[in-house]
This record gives C-alpha cells, sequence and structure tokens, in this order.
C-alpha cells in the first residue's frame, strides 16, 4: 500500500492503562445486495457470517464480530406473514418482499459496523473500502435522498475532565477545516451538514480558565446540545461517565454507553477512486495531535477568540481560511 494513504497513529497510542487505543468504525454504502456485501465481507474479512435476523448478519473474525445490516429498522422488522394482516396481503407473501428488497437496497445504506479495533490494525477499514470500491459498493454521489454515511468511534486515552475538554476544544476549532474537506457538494442539495455544538458552548469552553470538574463538564454541554445530532456526539461518552445525570437532560434509548468519542461524518464518499479511509482517519489524527500538544492547542484557542472580536480582517477572511493557514505551519 502506497505510503500516502496509509492509516497514521496519533502520537498517544495508549490509554492511561498501557492498552492500545481501539476504534470502532461504521461505513454506509449503496451499490451491492445485501447478500454480496455480506459475502465480500465474509471473503476479505475472514471468517463465517451468519444470518440472525431479517437483513442482520454478524461475522466472527480474528478482529471481533463485524455486523452486516440494512439500515433500517422498519423493513428488518418487516413480517408479510404476520396473522394480524389481511389474508390478501399476507397471500402476497414472498413477490411482495422481494420488489420491498429491491427498492431498500437502492434507497437505504447498507452498513458495515466494525468491532472497536486495535488503531494499528484500521488497515483493515482502508483495505476493506478499496475492495468494495472495486466490487462496485457506491457512496453519497449516488444516493437519491440523503448522505451516506461514516462513523469513528475513537477510545479515548483517559476520562479525566481536563483530557476531555483538550478533545471538545480541539474539535471545535478544526470543526470548519474538517466539514469543508468531508462534505460533498451532492450531499448539500438533500442534507444540511450534521449540526455543530451550539456557538454559546463552544466560545465557554474556549475561555482560557474554563477547567470544569466531570459533573460541570457534563451539565455545560447537555444544557447547550441536549441531542443526539452533533457531528461530535458526546452523549454515547456521558451515558459511559454518569448515565444518571445523563438521563435527566436527554432520555433517549437509542444513546449506548462507550468509552469513546462518537464522531459522525456526513458523507461516505467510497466510489470516489481519490478517497480513501485513510484520509478521512488521518484527518481526525489532527485533532489527535492538537489535543495532546497544550502549547499549539492554546494557540488556536486565542486566534478563535480573536477572531470572534469585531474587526476588518475577521470580516474579510473566515474562520476556515485561518485553521488552512496555521495548520500548514503547525500541524503537519
Amino acid at each position: 500500500m502506497a505510503s500516502e494513504s496509509a492509516c497514521r497513529m496519533p502520537s498517544i497510542k495508549n490509554t492511561h492503562t498501557g492498552d492500545e487505543r481501539r476504534v470502532g468504525v461504521e461505513i454506509e454504502i449503496s451499490g451491492l445486495s445485501y447478500e454480496r456485501l455480506v459475502a465480500l465481507c465474509a471473503e476479505l474479512l475472514g471468517g463465517e457470517a451468519k444470518l440472525t435476523s431479517r437483513y442482520v448478519s454478524k461475522l466472527d473474525t480474528s478482529l471481533g464480530e463485524f455486523v452486516i445490516e440494512l439500515d433500517s429498522d422498519p423493513i428488518k422488522e418487516l413480517d408479510l406473514q404476520d396473522p394480524s394482516l389481511p389474508d390478501a396481503i399476507r397471500e402476497l407473501g414472498g413477490h411482495a418482499m422481494e420488489v420491498i428488497d429491491a427498492a431498500a437496497e437502492r434507497i437505504v445504506p447498507l452498513e458495515i459496523i466494525g468491532p472497536p479495533l486495535p488503531m494499528s490494525a484500521l488497515e483493515t477499514m482502508e483495505d476493506l473500502c478499496n475492495r468494495l470500491r472495486e466490487a462496485g459498493a457506491l457512496g453519497s454521489r449516488e444516493a437519491l435522498i440523503y448522505a451516506f454515511g461514516l462513523q469513528l468511534n475513537p477510545e479515548l486515552p483517559n476520562l479525566e475532565p481536563a483530557t476531555l475538554v483538550s478533545y471538545f476544544r480541539a474539535f471545535a476549532l478544526l470543526y470548519e477545516w474538517l466539514k469543508a474537506r468531508h462534505q460533498l457538494d451532492i450531499s448539500r442539495k438533500f442534507t444540511p451538514y450534521i449540526e455543530p455544538w451550539a456557538t454559546e458552548y463552544v466560545d465557554l469552553i474556549m475561555k482560557e480558565d474554563y477547567a470544569p470538574d466531570q459533573q460541570q463538564l457534563m451539565e455545560d454541554y447537555l444544557k447547550y446540545n441536549p441531542t443526539r445530532n452533533r457531528a461530535l456526539d458526546l452523549l454515547p461518552l456521558f451515558a459511559h461517565l454518569d448515565e444518571e445525570l445523563l438521563r435527566r437532560h436527554v432520555d433517549d434509548p437509542r444513546v449506548k454507553s462507550r468509552p469513546t468519542l462518537h464522531y459522525r461524518l456526513p458523507d461516505c464518499d467510497i466510489d470516489n477512486p481519490e478517497w480513501h479511509f485513510s484520509t478521512v482517519w488521518n484527518d481526525w489524527v489532527k485533532v489527535e495531535e492538537l489535543a495532546a500538544d497544550a502549547p499549539k492547542l492554546h494557540e488556536l484557542m486565542a486566534l478563535y477568540r480573536e477572531s470572534r472580536t469585531f474587526s476588518l480582517k475577521n470580516l474579510t477572511t473566515s474562520w476556515k481560511e485561518r485553521c488552512d493557514t496555521w495548520l500548514q505551519t503547525n500541524l503537519v
């Protein structure tokens, strides 16, 4: 594999316990039938796929359990043989399901949900995406209704409030830069980019003296962002830290506890030969490196605070442009 497409590793590779950090990956695609995708994943990842329910298969591999599914609960749960349905509908049986299946596979994303992978094993996802492209997988450019996404769930080095604040600040500072790099023009026609954090919250965490304890950290975030619909969704992390506190603000059964960040990209451009999983990951590593470098983090924070003041420079230069310039000389 060419070095320019390899997945870079962050400078902090291990957790505070000494274990290698892990990352979960979720990829949405179309262009392949469900059966074809399951067969390809079994071939490329190794192991035998087992159908556990309608449109849900599990694949045990040496890296852990992958799940391949159609990302639509109503279709996965549909049962035209349900005795509560009228006889006329039940008599359609398999013929109706064939029509529904064919339609669903064209407009509903197929999703590959990976296990928590050691960061050093992320080349597996790079290889998988490249092979799926060769097999005809399609991404957001071909989506008829909405963009197909890609999600990263990186495990944190530790869960200390100061560490979390550093990551939150780094992501907020680089959000506009990440957005510009990973939103296709085509998706703008159909869906907005996943929402950023509230501006009031970003201004709060950019204060030089912001140093909350865990409870205050959660309360501050949830005051301004009581929703899953954020590009960096912190609710799974907060469910892990203090589920009772979280549920006082957000009582959503879809929120699952895990000691990771939940980074949700709006587009998977897998059918573009110039697109690589490693590019997405390596851009995330910029966030990692900024969070781990206190002097550079505080330097960019100061630039951000200055950008929020009224001046001719701020009226004529966007924050994204200023980030571009800063990154070229500070995070290579």
